[in-house]
């Protein structure tokens, strides 16, 4: 049978509106008595009641988080650190799946404001102007997007792009190829712009592809593309897409990493189960969840102190096996030409 308020306010020796404040505002009872409250709740194992205690405070304890694909293991790993913070704040966590759609994204948006008291938005595909409208009824924060005046949590894009040009250009690659992500998603300008940067300071050819999807699928006709390029390597935008282009280039007898290097991005679980095993920047998905949590609990807490405010987490480039020193021109001389020549 559940413990009850009544019991724990007998354990303690205080009345029942006194265990209630101890649990749900414990500013307002004094240090000694709110902790015997803790204590002997904790001792019994009493479990407060959600509903009751947001009539006391006027939250749910509830936190809404919203992806562009649940299905895209970077989005999973974030919630995974998103829902691991809301725990330790005894806080529950729904999660809602926008589907790259910046339409449904407002709508869930709107829907979701009226069950939880803020909400985590995940490279969020919405213009800003949208955004600002969002945040206006219910405390945001974003993650992978940067807005005016909105709290963020950041990963760190444009140097995970500069550190792995960097690491091609150390190898000897002169040509990069680079397929890019969504046309709305911040993180491909982001990419785009270390991208331009890097390969600019080391004077290399950049061809630049896309948009795409951030899909295996989208992964397949972008390898040809790259093929028909001349590049030696390959800077996929995220890698479920450089996944698709190893699969694609075996398919066409194109040895990796011999033939034609390719870097992921993300760091996802599967980036290092390939044969062989993907090169990739390597995102801190699961801190950035936990940072978001954290940041919007603490925007609950204090509205008026987290104004556009910002937390940014570092990339980390992470060498395995499919890249490699370029192979010779003379024993490329079968190489397809570049696409200007084939035009």
């Amino acid at each position: 049978m559940a413990v009850t308020i009544h019991e724990v306010a007998r354990r303690a020796g205080v009345s029942v509106s006194t265990v209630s404040r101890a649990l749900a505002v414990p500013d307002l009872v004094r240090a000694s008595t709110r902790d015997r409250v803790l204590a002997v709740a904790d001792e019994l194992g009493y479990q407060p009641n959600r509903a009751a205690r947001g009539l006391i405070t006027g939250r749910t304890g509830n936190i809404g988080v919203v992806v562009p694909d649940v299905a895209n293991p970077f989005f999973s790993a974030v919630l995974k650190g998103a829902h691991a913070r809301a725990r330790e704040a005894q806080q529950v966590v729904f999660l809602a799946d926008a589907a790259e759609d910046p339409r449904v994204e407002a709508e869930l948006v709107a829907a979701m404001g009226k069950q939880v008291d803020g909400i985590v938005l995940c490279s969020a595909r919405m213009s800003d102007e949208d955004l600002e409208r969002s945040a206006g009824t219910t405390p945001m924060v974003l993650v992978n997007r940067r807005s005016p005046g909105l709290p963020s949590v950041l990963m760190d894009s444009a140097d995970g792009m500069r550190q792995a040009v960097e690491h091609v250009v150390a190898l000897g690659h002169r040509r990069i190829a680079h397929l890019s992500g969504p046309v709305r998603s911040w993180s491909t300008a982001e990419r785009l712009r270390g991208l331009r940067a890097a390969a600019a300071a080391a004077g290399v050819d950049v061809v630049e592809l896309g948009p795409f999807p951030p899909t295996f699928e989208a992964g397949l006709p972008a390898a040809d593309l790259v093929l028909a390029s001349g590049a030696t390597a390959v800077l996929a935008y995220n890698d479920l897409m450089a996944l698709g282009v190893l699969n694609r280039l075996a398919v066409r007898g194109v040895v990796t990493p011999a033939e034609m290097s390719v870097v992921g991005f993300d760091g996802i679980q599967m980036s290092a189960m390939t044969t062989p095993a993907l090169t990739t920047v390597a995102m801190p998905t699961e801190p950035a969840g936990r940072a978001a949590v954290d940041l919007l609990l603490d925007v609950l807490a204090h509205p008026e102190h987290h104004s556009g405010a910002t937390r940014t987490l570092p990339s980390q480039l992470v060498v395995r096996s499919t890249t490699v020193p370029p192979l010779p021109q003379a024993v490329r001389a079968d190489a397809p030409a570049p696409l200007e020549a084939l035009s």
